[in-house]
């Protein structure tokens, strides 16, 4: 009797181990602290000497609160260097500016949000609350940390110039530097005021062209190249930003599509003497900075300069003490060029850099030499090079990442400096590795996941071999997302063929415990906008949400559309001049698709998707109204008139230059087509895809009489970051997708 019990009892607690790991996802955990993916570090850097990673990592408590973190490599030793809240207890009140900025760079994080490495690796320079702080290794002297400003204004974009003589940043739209040696501060420029911002990237330069700064320091610490930018040509819009109990009227510089954009100088700064030099930027004054680089010699400053209509980019060089400039080399397009950060120069090879274009169709590596000579072309292919990681004179060789594989993977590969060998792949494991490399270029870290797997970190030697593990981020038992891992389910991947017979890749996920006998209602996501990617083998932002739509009994299904990325300009550009209609029509396809399976019910077909993904979900939902039930569409785009000028000039061009294509992509042009169930929310404070673009839709929706749900909410911008109101927006999805997709219950 005994011994049957004894059998019994283990039966029973094997069966409560079980259901303790067999938890349900909710919503609330997904938001909530610690982070159920694991600890996630940001802003990976090696240290100069190559002795230290460090990076940023969210407290157990608030993910979004972020501290200062090293990596020892000798020692093999995580610890934290700089507390924010110990350093700062109470909340960080940022100024207008340094939200808006914010928002441009994505920094959903709080407390240290960024940092600077000292060249000579002995200290870190790092913003908070709008002052800058140095942290010294070596504190033999005394307290690690050392305030270098205190005052009321906002210090933003600091920097350590390329000598660590001088620590600069950007104060009330000047630029200014402090004398580490001396500690006296030096103001540079004098008229930042009104529409006058010195060393400040503009709008549109963070928004949509990548560049999140507006000066940049010669190596030799001798200038300082900057912008100065006047924004009176630009449109002065009025914006509300409604907040729980009061509003504000926001008088915002907003340069909508075919509209003026700023005037913009680039300049040199010579700080000894402070003469200021202004670069010969031609004679059209109408044009993008895209980017600025030094050549390793501080002789010239190297800009790349960009048509309005984004169909010409010329690399130029210019000489720092007189400003008069020549063209490199010119790149040229019938649709459009895609920038890139991939210009290094070669320091053993004076005058030779290397350069990526996708003239071929696809983004490849070449090197030149700054008389405009292509010395050599690096990789070649039907296949996609993303960034140039580093270079290795010594050995002749550089480092980027790519599909050369598939595009479902980002991998670290290997190529010849020479060119005319295939490149060699270095990471093994199947799923996508995000690589910061040491500037030795003999080592690096591989932050790594596949669509099962969280992203784990680790160092590695130049050959691919693990060195250790800085995050393992092991889903054993102590993991965040253990307790769910036994519902986790594997997703599918497979392709169609795109009515002009390109391939479109798509992801699906099936409920736990299918049954194949049954039949599923789908939610299908979609951002289906250019320069974006989302069918991927990794572990995204969407995994563990979508998992928690199929323990709830969804198929979900995601398919890249063309006008997608990483896939060449022949599945790029057929969306030109005519945005929505062949995403549409690839989204159709995949519902097609869906249709064809015997466990989807095809009458209940949700999609969801924000910003270019809610514009995708309302053009769906109106253009192929009988393929979608339902659908919810977040901070969507519905006038293309009304953004901005880099974004939509590049694939519409202006309304006076294409006024049928933004009729046709344009929502309201098709709201009558409406048959499907749909809610649209929007964040109140919104200053990318401003407010009007939904209230617009909803007066037309209204006028016609066609119904519809929303959810507007006062305080939030384009992306919204508060947890609760993350929970909220997202049980009010599921309340509708519940209600609107699932068979009713009696």
């Amino acid at each position: 009797m005994a011994g049957h019990l004894r059998v019994l009892l283990v039966i029973v607690l094997a069966f409560a181990c079980h259901v303790v790991q067999a938890e349900e996802l909710t919503i609330e955990r997904i938001f909530g602290s610690p982070n159920i993916s694991g600890p996630r570090p940001v802003k990976l850097e090696f240290s100069p000497d190559g002795g230290r990673v460090t990076y940023l990592r969210g407290k157990e408590d608030d993910l979004r609160q972020q501290d200062l973190w090293e990596y020892h490599i000798g020692d093999a030793t995580n610890r934290m260097l700089v507390d924010s809240r110990e350093l700062m207890p109470e909340e960080e009140q940022l100024d207008e500016v340094e939200k808006a900025r914010r928002e441009r760079m994505r920094i959903g994080g709080k407390g240290i949000v960024e940092y600077t490495w000292a060249p000579d690796a002995k200290s870190i320079l790092f913003p908070l609350g709008g002052d800058l702080y140095l942290y010294r290794l070596d504190t033999a002297d005394g307290e690690p940390v050392v305030r270098l400003t205190n005052t009321e204004a906002f210090e933003t974009d600091a920097k350590v110039s390329e000598t660590g003589r001088y620590v600069s940043f950007v104060r009330d739209q000047d630029l200014f530097a402090i004398d580490l040696e001396s500690g006296k501060e030096k103001q540079l420029t004098t008229d930042g005021e009104g529409v006058i911002r010195n060393g400040m990237a503009e709008f549109i330069a963070m928004e949509e062209m990548d560049r999140d700064t507006g000066y940049w320091w010669s190596p030799d610490d001798r200038y300082i190249a900057f912008t100065r930018v006047d924004e009176s040509p630009v449109e002065l819009a009025k914006r509300y930003q409604i907040f729980e109990n009061s509003f504000r009227v926001t008088e915002e510089r907003y340069p909508f599509t075919g509209k003026d954009n700023v005037s913009i100088k680039l300049g040199t700064l010579e700080l000894a003497t402070g003469k200021r030099t202004w670069v010969d930027l031609g004679d059209n004054e109408d044009i993008y900075l895209a980017r600025v680089n030094w050549t390793p010699d501080s002789s010239a400053v190297v800009f790349q300069r960009q048509t309005r209509d984004q169909k010409r980019l010329d690399l130029m060089a210019a000489d720092p003490s007189d400003g008069d400039s020549r063209i490199v080399l010119t790149e040229t397009s019938d649709v459009w060029l895609n920038l890139h950060h991939n210009l290094k120069f070669l320091k053993q090879s004076p005058g030779e850099f290397i350069w990526s274009s996708e003239r071929s169709g696809y983004q490849h590596l070449y090197r030149y030499d700054l008389s405009g000579k292509q010395i050599a072309q690096i990789t070649s292919g039907e296949w996609v090079v993303d960034s140039l990681l580093a270079i290795d004179e010594d050995r002749g060789v550089l480092f980027f990442d790519g599909f050369a594989d598939t595009v479902l993977e980002k991998h670290l590969y290997q190529a010849s400096l020479a060119g005319g060998e295939s490149p060699k792949r270095i990471t093994k494991a199947g799923g996508w590795h995000s690589i910061d490399m040491a500037s030795s270029a003999d080592a690096y870290i591989d932050s790594f996941s596949n669509r099962n797997l969280p992203t784990q970190v680790s160092l590695h030697s130049i050959d691919g071999e693990r060195l250790t593990w800085l995050i393992e981020n092991k889903l054993d038992e102590g993991h965040p997302y253990f307790p769910y891992a036994d519902r986790h389910q594997a997703t599918e991947s497979g392709t169609l063929d795109a009515e002009d017979g390109q391939t479109l890749h798509y992801s699906l996920l099936k409920p736990f415990d299918f049954d194949p006998q049954k039949r599923y209602p789908v939610i299908v996501y979609t951002y289906g906008g250019p320069g974006a990617q989302s069918v991927l083998n990794a572990w995204s932002r969407n995994t563990v949400f979508h998992q928690y739509l199929q323990q709830q009994g969804y198929v979900v299904f995601t398919l890249d559309n063309r006008g997608s990325t990483n896939r060449g300009t022949a599945f790029e550009f057929p969306i030109y001049k005519q945005l929505s209609v062949v995403e549409v029509k690839d989204q159709a396809r995949g519902v097609e698709y869906l249709r064809s399976l015997p466990f989807v019910d095809a009458e209940r077909i949700g999609i969801y998707g924000w910003s270019y993904g809610g514009y995708m979900t309302l053009m769906a939902m109106m253009q192929a109204p009988d393929a979608f039930a339902a659908g919810v569409s977040g901070a969507p785009v519905t006038d293309w008139r009304l953004y901005d000028t880099h974004y939509t000039e590049r694939y519409m061009s202006t309304p006076d230059g294409n006024p049928d294509g933004y009729d046709i992509a344009n929502v309201l042009s098709h709201v009558d087509a409406l048959k499907g169930s749909l809610m649209v929310i929007h964040g109140m404070a919104d200053d990318n895809v401003l407010l009007n673009h939904s209230t617009l839709l909803f007066r037309e929706m209204q006028k016609k009489r066609v119904p519809f749900e929303s959810m507007m909410y006062p305080n939030e911008t384009h992306g919204f970051r508060d947890p609760n109101i993350n929970i909220h927006r997202t049980e009010l999805m599921m309340r509708f997708f519940d209600r609107e997709l699932k068979p009713a219950t009696h």
